[in-house]
């Protein structure tokens, strides 16, 4: 579920892998990976390429659904177990696409709502990390509210990510 890289300076941090994707044990393997693979900008090829990027969610398994068939966060033990222990090895990491709320939490140290993350998107690339919504279809109304992501973030985000693609 993990794509270390000794190469990629750009980590998709993402929260835990969904039923088809741990199925498949390949992460973004479903319609979610892609919706992000345009709003990358990159395809297929380019995004599992390992000097493009690297991926570590903030959990390896398939956490299971809630009662109205969600899928559950990821497991609170999973990323203090090994996290840090997966970034040491990739110190050339210059950005990190944080995906979802798990995932912004953990990179930006702070627990705001998601919405409120993500549009202050700005100040955080200064820490060298992104804010992203998750690309799941169930936030397809998000971002139907919220025009101001694919005005404003996705034609910077494609820019940044440009410079590092391979």
């Amino acid at each position: 579920m993990a794509v270390l890289s000794a190469k990629a300076r750009i980590l998709i941090a993402g929260q835990a892998p969904g039923l088809r994707v741990h199925e498949s044990g390949l992460p973004f393997n479903d319609a979610s990976g892609d919706r992000l693979r345009d709003w990358l900008g990159v395809d297929r090829e380019q995004f599992y390429n390992p000097d493009n990027f690297a991926i570590l969610p903030m959990g390896f398994c398939f956490p299971g659904y809630d009662r109205h068939g969600s899928d559950l966060p990821p497991r609170r033990e999973c990323a203090p177990l090994w996290r840090d222990r997966a970034l040491s090895v990739m110190p050339q990491i210059e950005l990190v696409l944080a995906i979802g709320a798990h995932a912004q939490a953990r990179h930006l140290g702070r627990k705001a709502p998601m919405t409120e993350t993500v549009r202050d998107w700005r100040r955080p690339v200064e820490q060298g990390v992104l804010p992203l919504p998750h690309p799941s279809w169930r936030n397809t109304g998000w971002l139907k509210r919220n025009p101001w992501f694919e005005m404003d973030l996705l034609p910077e985000l494609r820019t940044v990510v440009s410079r590092w693609i391979v």
